[in-house]
């Protein structure tokens, strides 16, 4: 009997310190792209989730296959971060102990045409955001910031005290919003910040089941190429075929969208830590151009992507790619999955949704 009491007690006791230490997460845009991901590793990582997304730019149906994948369960509210009232009722229910922050605008092209509702929607939304945390005493927040900070760079590879310099007004929400979290933690040294540049999401995650579903016609090359490889457009136009790069057309450093997703579990880890300000490149440190990205994308898949080269596209780099050492050595984080896989993922995805979540 005094046995069977021993076992009992420690078996509650094991309990309770899992109820006690499980942790909360509620993510801002989490029915985006990499927002959904993101929601993905989190429960697949112990993390309770709330998931926050106003859906202009989402569909609530990539949360219910984030579920449908995991077998777990997640909290979604329908909520415009402008909405402080509402807000802050979500903050009150929930009780998040930590931030993800995704949601905001996100086309550079458009940002150029129409940058009030950037800066209206991506810098006025976090700093209501950011108040409502102050009301609810959650001080741990991770960013979700661009390699765009940095313009067009001198030298390469990026890495985190290279010269910052937007060139749009959607890289200038980011660094506004960067010098927002850099102040509000100078004023209040208590709070935990992580910022992440990453630079070029693609891919899917491997069921195939979620993935990047842009609205109207899509502004990145990998959902344009794929939609051209699916017989949803005619062709792709590579904006571009004189830069001083290996075959002319413009390089980037692309990374698999599940590499950055469990960057932000990492960058969650390391803000247990206190550690203040926390900045980290999310890339892989290797530059692809264009055709090398359609040239993989066709040996992978089979498919051929008719393209064809047009003028420069306005405010492109010749080259953009990361020093993402030091998230490697303080994050402990490394990317795993390659361009093949990037590729493979991304063709999964659109033949099993050629319509996206529609």
């Amino acid at each position: 009997m005094h046995d069977d009491f021993i076992i009992l007690f420690r078996t509650n006791s094991i309990l309770a310190k899992n109820i006690k230490t499980k942790r909360k997460a509620l993510v801002t845009g989490g029915a985006g792209y990499i927002g959904s991901h993101t929601c993905l590793e989190l429960l697949e990582g112990g993390y309770d989730v709330v998931a926050v997304d106003n859906l202009s730019n989402s569909s609530k149906e990539s949360l219910n296959r984030v579920q449908d994948i995991t077998g777990k369960t997640l909290t979604f509210i329908q909520c415009d971060l402008l909405d402080k009232v509402q807000l802050g009722q979500i903050f009150a229910e929930h009780q998040p102990d930590t931030v993800i922050h995704f949601a905001g605008l996100k086309a550079v092209g458009e940002s150029v045409v129409h940058p009030l509702d950037y800066y209206k929607n991506n810098v006025l939304g976090t700093a209501t955001l950011l108040a409502v945390m102050v009301d609810n005493g959650i001080k741990n927040i991770v960013f979700s910031s661009s390699c765009t900070v940095y313009g067009a760079p001198k030298t390469l590879p990026i890495s985190e005290d290279s010269p910052l310099g937007a060139v749009n007004p959607y890289g200038r929400t980011k660094l506004i919003i960067e010098q927002m979290l850099k102040d509000l933690q100078v004023s209040d040294p208590s709070w935990s910040i992580s910022i992440l540049r990453y630079f070029n999401p693609v891919g899917a995650h491997q069921s195939g089941q979620i993935g990047e579903d842009p609205r109207g016609t899509p502004t990145n090359l990998m959902p344009y190429m794929t939609q051209v490889a699916v017989g949803e457009r005619k062709e792709l136009s590579v904006f571009g075929g004189d830069y001083p790069t290996r075959d002319g057309t413009c390089v980037r450093d692309y990374i698999h969208v599940v590499d950055v997703a469990k960057g932000h579990l990492k960058a969650l880890e390391k803000l247990s830590e206190n550690p203040g300000v926390i900045i980290h490149n999310l890339g892989t440190g290797q530059g692809y151009s264009v055709l090398e990205i359609i040239h993989t994308f066709e040996a992978s898949t089979g498919q051929k992507v008719p393209y064809r080269i047009v003028k420069r596209r306005l405010g492109d780099a010749a080259a953009v790619y990361a020093d993402p050492r030091l998230a490697e050595l303080e994050l402990e984080w490394k990317p795993s999955l390659g361009l093949l896989r990037m590729c493979e993922d991304s063709w999964r995805w659109q033949l099993k949704n050629p319509k996206g979540y529609s």
